[in-house]
């Protein structure tokens, strides 16, 4: 069973997140569809283990993954938990052929992604993620993919960064002045941006996916003290990467969303070979690793069946050598001054 600790936010709210998330993309109908009785199965086995931190986007299936949250929401309506999902995507009726995210989404509703930053959209964003999901308020309200590899280029992307920071983060603190949403920040598969932002404005939590993993560790330098000097929090997202750290370097592996690179490939295959010497699970690593560091507030794997979350759960508890991260930091496969699990 997964134990709360609680995060405080800058305003000194307290937020009580566990180890483990939950992140609903997979919901989404995420690269294969996903029957409803199956995403309330995989939802109430989150809850069964001791998940209680629920992280959606109005992105993830067009509105899918929010919708699903919807009813199993109001079955626990006032128990303990963090809910956040993401403004900066509103949703419009479409043809059918014009769907967004066609080739990541399945199965979804008629509906395309207008991008919006601005004080209006992310007010328009929270109204329409409030009404999907059926909830009152919002614990954590986070700007979505602001990033030029989103946007398709720099120029872009600035003009996002520039239409967000003179509005859309205003709308957001007036959100939190007024006690809709606990606390606010950022979701983003790029750490760059992510400190960027940091030094920007003045941001609670940021939820990082990919980029700080057993597989990569660039945020050390400059972003994860940064922002344990300012007592910003870290959700980890993708902890395994899109799949890779998951399944192993097998034929077919999936890295950051796609068909994983040889360079990766060969990485991941020597990381298993310390796993097999120490006889530890490659997924336990890779879930247990982004906790040992102080800025993390919780792991968020998705889960799209229950097996699968009760799996990530159980993984959590196992005990792994101190000598097998001692043998990845002098193969060079870990950062060497990466704080590890004790």
């Amino acid at each position: 069973m997964l134990h709360t600790r609680a995060f405080t936010t800058r305003r000194g709210k307290q937020l009580p997140f566990t180890p483990m998330g939950f992140g609903t993309a997979p919901l989404g109908n995420l690269f294969a569809p996903v029957s409803e009785e199956a995403a309330r199965a995989t939802l109430d086995a989150a809850w069964d283990v001791g998940c209680r931190a629920f992280d959606t986007a109005p992105f993830y299936g067009l509105g899918i993954a929010e919708t699903r949250l919807n009813p199993f929401l109001r079955a626990h309506r006032g128990e303990q938990m963090v809910l956040s999902t993401k403004i900066g995507r509103l949703l419009r009726p479409c043809a059918r052929d014009q769907r967004s995210a066609q080739d990541h989404y399945f199965d979804t509703p008629a509906r395309e992604v207008v991008f919006d930053y601005s004080y209006d959209g992310v007010l328009r964003s929270f109204d329409f993620s409030m009404e999907r999901l059926g909830v009152d308020t919002i614990d954590v309200l986070l700007c979505h993919d602001i990033d030029a590899e989103t946007h398709g280029s720099v120029e872009t992307s600035e003009q996002h960064f520039k239409t967000f920071m003179e509005g859309g983060y205003k709308a957001l603190e007036r959100l939190r002045s007024e006690g809709r949403i606990a606390a606010f920040g950022a979701g983003l598969n790029v750490w760059q941006m992510c400190e960027r932002l940091a030094r920007a404005g003045d941001f609670d939590l940021f939820l990082l996916a990919g980029r700080y993993t057993l597989l990569e560790q660039d945020p050390l330098e400059t972003f994860l003290p940064l922002c344990e000097q300012r007592g910003i929090g870290i959700l980890c997202g993708g902890p395994y990467n899109s799949g890779i750290l998951a399944t192993g370097a097998r034929e077919g592996a999936v890295y950051n969303y796609e068909l994983a690179p040889p360079s990766v490939v060969e990485r991941v295959r020597k990381i298993e070979a310390v796993c097999a010497a120490h006889r530890v699970s490659l997924p336990c690593a890779a879930l247990q690793f982004p906790l040992a560091h102080q800025a993390i507030v919780s792991v968020i794997p998705g889960g799209k069946t229950a097996d699968e979350v009760r799996r990530n759960a159980a993984q959590l508890e196992v005990a792994i050598p101190p000598a097998f991260w001692a043998d990845l930091k002098t193969a060079g496969l870990i950062a060497a001054h990466a704080p590890v699990p004790a």
